[in-house]
């Protein structure tokens, strides 16, 4: 099977950026986020030209769009439901009428938007740790930015606006006036000021929760000041791992160009959700032992409730370059009850990553305390 120059170089971009950068190390959401939309663009756009004429031609538009975004130097995708609320709610509502979403939540989810950042000296594909000026992900709103932290010079920044986000999930925070002697240090957080923490405190502070510190009982890492290797995937496993998944995904994923307009080019992809599913994790039992320790995969009998429909990833290419991708999460509702509700991810600049002025310094012990309940989620996992 032929693979361009610009799967490969995506490839490493991954696999790279999964395993090496602050962004991705601090922070499990961001390393999620990047694993799971590098590699579903890198394999379904390496395995397009396994296809027809018409798979070859599509295939390699997405190809060379998802090999430019390796080009950038600065890079920003932004995560978000293009869906109106009575959607959601549709989808969402249970057999009683008491059971059913709120309309005020729905709203929430709909308008929330969740934007990653990242901005390089060189080009992204062709950068390491050193090379990274910033990372950065925001929580926004209808009315602004709800949460946001950056990663730069060795410092997670992190700022909040905690009347605006307790109004949006319908019960207030406290406020700066209700903390205790014991949690002042947490004013500026309360206030919606930029406060920092030095990120090497922050990984002693959280192997310390988890019992998992350094030799020397100082370091947030293994020896040498390496990671955990129980909780790291090496690159030789991400090979095989690639490559068996992609093997799948070339049997069971068609593409075809839908044409477009205005210089907008629309590529489809479709595959059977519990299908290509099961081909994944038949591949990849065999990797079972080479895994992190507590990565479990689910069982045959687990799958036979997956979905089994055709679902379809739509990539949108503005003068070759990929602009956006999404997927209807409806298709994979028992009942969609014929309403839509499309996961979209755009593609742009980043946004500002620079360090930002006037953050307070806190302990890394109370940077997800009391009055802080979004770094929790934040900056450890959801």
């Amino acid at each position: 099977m032929y693979e361009g120059d610009a799967v490969r170089r995506h490839k490493e971009t991954v696999i790279t950026a999964t395993r090496k950068s602050p962004a991705t190390s601090k922070s499990p959401v961001i390393r999620r986020t990047l694993t799971a939309v590098g590699c579903t663009t890198a394999l379904l756009s390496g395995v397009a030209a396994c296809g027809t004429v018409e798979n070859l031609t599509a295939g390699q538009k997405v190809d060379q769009a998802v090999g430019g975004l390796g080009e950038k130097k600065s890079l920003a995708f932004e995560l978000g439901l293009d869906a109106k609320p009575s959607a959601l709610v549709k989808l969402a509502g249970g057999a009683e009428a008491e059971d059913e979403m709120p309309v005020e939540l729905a709203k929430v989810f709909t308008e929330l938007r969740v934007k990653v950042s990242v901005e390089s000296r060189k080009p992204l594909a062709d950068s390491g740790e050193k090379d990274l000026v910033g990372t950065g992900m925001s929580v926004s709103g209808p009315d602004g930015v709800l949460a946001e932290y950056r990663l730069v010079d060795g410092y997670t920044y992190y700022r909040a606006d905690m009347k605006a986000f307790g109004e949006a999930m319908g019960f207030p925070l406290p406020t700066a006036d209700e903390l205790p002697e014991s949690e002042k240090e947490l004013k500026p957080v309360l206030e919606g000021k930029w406060v920092k923490v030095d990120n090497r405190e922050l990984d002693r502070a959280a192997k310390d929760a988890t019992g998992k510190g350094g030799e020397d009982g100082k370091d947030g890492k293994g020896k040498g000041g390496e990671a955990d290797p129980a909780e790291e995937i090496d690159s030789r496993t991400q090979q095989k791992i690639l490559k068996a998944v992609r093997s799948v995904v070339a049997r069971e994923v068609t593409f075809s160009d839908k044409g477009g307009s205005d210089g907008v080019e629309r590529i489809v992809a479709k595959a059977s959700f519990r299908d290509l599913l099961t081909g994944i994790l038949d591949k990849l039992r065999p990797l079972a032992d080479e895994l992190p320790a507590g990565a479990e995969l689910p069982t045959k009998e687990d799958l036979k409730e997956a979905p089994d429909e055709k679902v379809a990833v739509n990539f949108s290419l503005k003068d070759g370059d990929l602009t956006r991708v999404s997927v209807d999460l409806a298709t994979l509702a028992d009942d969609p009850k014929g309403a839509k509700l499309p996961l979209v991810i755009k593609f742009g600049e980043a946004g500002d990553v620079s360090v930002p002025s006037g953050a307070t310094k806190l302990p890394a012990g109370e940077f997800g305390g009391l009055g802080n309940p979004l770094t929790s989620g934040l900056l450890g996992g959801f």
